[in-house]
């Protein structure tokens, strides 16, 4: 007689995705007040808000690749998802206290540090929160957590601005934050009480890594990360291709970011109803149908057509493949690994993740203006291509 499945949709796998959710909103509160913060409050540059924004990525893929041997040890990795969505909470809202560019950058800085800290202590304990056949659904509903923290915070962010103003909005920003620790740490009790955590030291793990059949996989990934742009340039695409018939930059702007509210609201529809098809049909096929959804979206934005609708389905159709990859990306790796190296294991992928994005937006941005836009979004239809084929042939045999 079979054992009978555990439920997967426990508390501690709930209070995970409603960390993901709440930590979103407050991220986006911040990441759409700080353009105007940074240049017309603080008085600094466009070139000043790029630096603080490519910075605090490059940390955040670093933190994520160096640490994540940390969450290999159980009970490290609880004490890293509880501090970690802390320091982000206080680090966000105190950006509103900030007097020059500087000390906004410095703390900006901080928080996206210790949300790569966090990242792969949190998938580690998601991993051993839920049960091994509801991988993908655990981790679609906490993607489907962060991508609707993406709807949400946009719009705070704009009601909270108007009513209140810049700085205000800012430190509100922390209060989503702080609700997303007391989550995370509802999830880490849960975790403990499902069994003794075991102490391990700190370790790279890289041959075990390759021994569980890591490299396979992640070539496929890293083709898609070196594809997988800004969704920033995505909304300039869309703002430039909006801007004609009278319509003003203003009009066209408001426009392209509701669109990609949309695009975020999309996404997290997909990575819940693509974790149950992981569940069953396995987490390369749907990793190959996200790769594909993009090659679909970038082609669009490719062909430079102006009507809404046309950019509605090519923001559509990138929610659709990022909502599918991520969550398969996630899934796959708490299927190959087991627990004492999962820690290292969603380091390296956090690593490739934030290497390939930051890859991938700087070529599109240099062939934009070097050539054209859609020299830029072929070059990445190319590596989706890419990241659809290896998938397929990287498949193991059997």
């Amino acid at each position: 007689m079979a054992p009978p499945r555990r439920r997967w949709l426990t508390r501690g796998v709930a209070s995970v995705g409603l960390a993901s959710f709440f930590s979103d909103s407050g991220h986006e509160i911040t990441t759409s007040v700080l353009p105007t913060f940074v240049t017309v409050t603080l008085r600094g540059s466009a070139g000043a808000l790029g630096l603080i924004e490519g910075i605090s990525d490059g940390l955040t893929g670093l933190a994520k690749l160096l640490t994540g041997p940390l969450a290999n040890d159980e009970e490290r990795r609880l004490q890293l998802a509880s501090g970690g969505y802390l320091v982000t909470a206080a680090a966000t809202g105190a950006i509103g206290l900030a007097a020059t560019v500087a000390q906004a950058g410095l703390l900006r800085a901080t928080a996206w540090l210790a949300r790569g800290v966090r990242s792969p202590a949190r998938d580690a304990m998601l991993a051993s929160l839920a049960p091994r056949e509801a991988y993908g659904r655990a981790f679609g509903l906490e993607r489907a957590g962060d991508n609707l923290g993406a709807v949400v915070g946009p719009l705070l962010a704009a009601g909270l601005v108007a009513w209140l103003g810049v700085r205000p909005a800012l430190y509100l920003a922390a209060i989503p934050g702080v609700f997303a620790a007391l989550a995370i740490i509802i999830a880490a009790n849960a975790a403990r009480k499902r069994h003794d955590p075991v102490r391990r030291r700190y370790r790279l793990e890289l041959r075990g890594l390759h021994e569980a059949g890591l490299l396979r996989p992640l070539l496929p990934i890293l083709a898609f990360e070196l594809g997988n742009m800004a969704t920033t340039l995505l909304i300039l695409r869309a703002t430039t291709l909006l801007h004609v018939g009278g319509r003003s930059i203003a009009a066209a702007t408001s426009l392209a970011v509701l669109i990609y509210a949309g695009h975020n609201l999309f996404a997290a529809l997909v990575a819940y109803g693509g974790g149950h098809w992981i569940d069953r049909a396995g987490a390369r096929a749907a990793f190959g149908v996200g790769a594909c959804a993009y090659i679909a979206s970038y082609a669009l934005f490719a062909t430079g057509s102006s009507g809404w609708l046309v950019l509605v389905l090519a923001f559509v159709l990138a929610g659709c493949g990022i909502g599918l990859a991520e969550t398969a990306e996630s899934a796959l790796f708490a299927q190959l690994l087991p627990d004492h190296l999962r820690g290292s294991g969603f380091g390296v992928l956090g690593g490739v993740q934030s290497l390939g994005d930051f890859a991938s937006s700087a070529a599109v941005g240099l062939l934009w203006t070097a050539v054209s836009p859609t020299a830029g979004f072929l070059y990445a239809v190319g590596w989706m291509v890419i990241a659809a084929a290896t998938s397929v042939l990287t498949r193991r045999p059997g």
